[in-house]
């Protein structure tokens, strides 16, 4: 008897070997998270000769980056030159810095300024080439860049990363989240416990680990927590975006930074959360309240916007635009797909149909056309003119803010080092995109997240790839 339960024993404890060992793999680097910035690490790092596992707990990659629709802000650029724009890194570090309200971290903001238009290179060589350039808010000079036609600039780039990410059979794996950053005894981060589309439990060693999951903008616990005001605001971000790779930072001791700094956009849907993307805007469309009046530059930052629509007369406004508009920018064609625009063959016959004094809204355009025209808003100072909106058919969107961006997130150094509440490198760690925070501070320039999360992303990797190849 003695002798079967010995040997019960020794089977249970093979068995239990075996499924150990076949439940833990290893790797160089892991990233957790497939949006813009964990692709664009992954593929960077894959092309430096390093082996990389990409989790992505959705059904399919791209989270919030498929979402945005205006474009990447770089400065210097190939693109900007051919069009005779005067633009440099230190006007774009100004222009963000004063953005964020300079609670920005410089460090951050330089390393952007400086490095952006490599991503806009590293994009073209990927498949996303943008080759038009307009003005998003809070920017001096055009400086935001798009695909040709105007077309939404997130999902144009998160289809020619997954693309590219397939070609070169990179690991990457859907339906697969992170669930615990794993670190040894000396306070080295060793791997990751990550959980299968099946259900399966496993643990990834990995020399690397690279936190690229997206903020917690659809996290409405969260959001309630570390902004309260923002309670019953609708989210543009995708339902993914809930926080988890800055709650497992948070975990091992890492530092957050300007949690308390949430974006809400000023031209999303109401009641929907579908974001009206701010190059309308930049395109040349002008914002009007309930009553047809003009109450502000459009093109100033989103926070000064939103604020501006939320003391309108029932927190809303109207988006104006006409068929030379509509014919420059294709994301437009979306919004008429999704049944969200009011048309008219004239101004009175669009002020009708949004139940607007037709007098004061053709007195409004009659206006704005002659600042167009004078290239000088005397009302409220725009300073960019890309339609005198006096020809065509006119059109309207409603709008009211709602909740965009967390800017606040994982604390990182110049090379997308994670570092803890001591300022302290946590070694074998990086984050990079909307999950680390820093560098957009109290609030983001539209075009600048694209910017973030491409420039980081590949920030992090490279440093990775040299860390692994130094055997550090």
């Amino acid at each position: 008897m003695k002798r079967k339960v010995l040997l019960f024993s020794a089977l249970a404890l093979a068995f239990s070997s075996m499924a150990q060992s076949e439940n833990r793999e290893s790797t160089d680097l892991v990233i957790i998270g497939a949006g813009g910035a964990g692709m664009s690490a992954a593929i960077e790092a894959h092309n430096q000769g390093v082996n990389v596992i990409l989790l992505e707990k959705m059904p399919f990659a791209g989270g919030n980056t498929a979402r945005a629709e205006g474009g990447l802000n770089a400065a210097g650029t190939p693109y900007q030159k051919a069009k005779g724009i005067e633009d440099n890194p230190e006007l774009f570090f100004k222009d963000t810095m004063k953005g964020g309200r300079n609670i920005n971290n410089p460090e951050l903001v330089r390393i952007l300024s400086e490095q952006a238009k490599d991503s806009i290179e590293f994009l073209k060589i990927n498949g996303a080439e943008l080759a038009d350039v307009s003005r998003a808010g809070g920017a001096s000079v055009d400086r935001i860049h798009r695909p040709v036609g105007g077309e939404p600039a997130g999902s144009f780039i998160a289809t020619a990363l997954i693309k590219k990410v397939k070609a070169l059979n990179i690991d990457m794996r859907t339906r697969t989240s992170a669930t615990e950053i794993i670190k040894n005894d000396k306070g080295e981060v060793t791997g990751i416990k990550a959980k299968g589309k099946e259900g399966n439990v496993y643990t990834i060693d990995a020399k690397k680990v690279m936190i690229t999951a997206g903020g917690f903008g659809a996290n409405f616990d969260m959001i309630k927590h570390y902004d309260p005001k923002l309670v019953g605001f609708k989210t543009t971000n995708a339902p993914g975006s809930l926080g988890e790779g800055v709650k497992m930072a948070e975990s091992i001791n890492a530092k957050l930074v300007d949690m308390e700094y949430i974006q809400i956009h000023p031209t999303t849907v109401p009641g929907k959360g579908i974001l009206i993307t701010e190059g309308v805007r930049g395109d040349g469309a002008i914002l009007v309240n309930e009553q047809g009046k003009r109450f502000i530059n459009e093109l100033l930052t989103r926070d000064v916007v939103s604020q501006s629509i939320l003391k309108q007369p029932n927190a809303h406004a109207y988006v104006i635009f006409n068929d030379a508009l509509v014919k420059q920018n294709k994301t437009i064609d979306t919004y008429f797909k999704q049944k969200l625009v009011f048309e008219g063959d004239s101004v009175e016959a669009l002020a009708t149909a949004i139940k607007m004094d037709p007098k004061q809204l053709s007195a409004t355009l009659s206006a704005y056309t002659g600042y167009a025209k004078a290239k000088k808003d005397t009302e409220f100072g725009r300073e960019s003119f890309k339609q005198a909106l006096d020809t065509g058919k006119y059109y309207a969107i409603e709008v009211t803010p709602g909740i965009h961006h967390t800017m606040g997130g994982i604390a990182i150094n110049t090379k997308a080092q994670v570092v803890d509440n001591q300022g302290k490198v946590i070694p074998n760690l990086f984050a990079a995109g909307e999950a680390a925070g820093g560098v957009h501070g109290a609030n983001r320039l539209g075009g600048n997240s694209l910017a973030d999360i491409v420039t980081f992303g590949r920030i992090g990797a490279d440093e990775a790839v040299k860390e692994i190849k130094a055997g550090k």
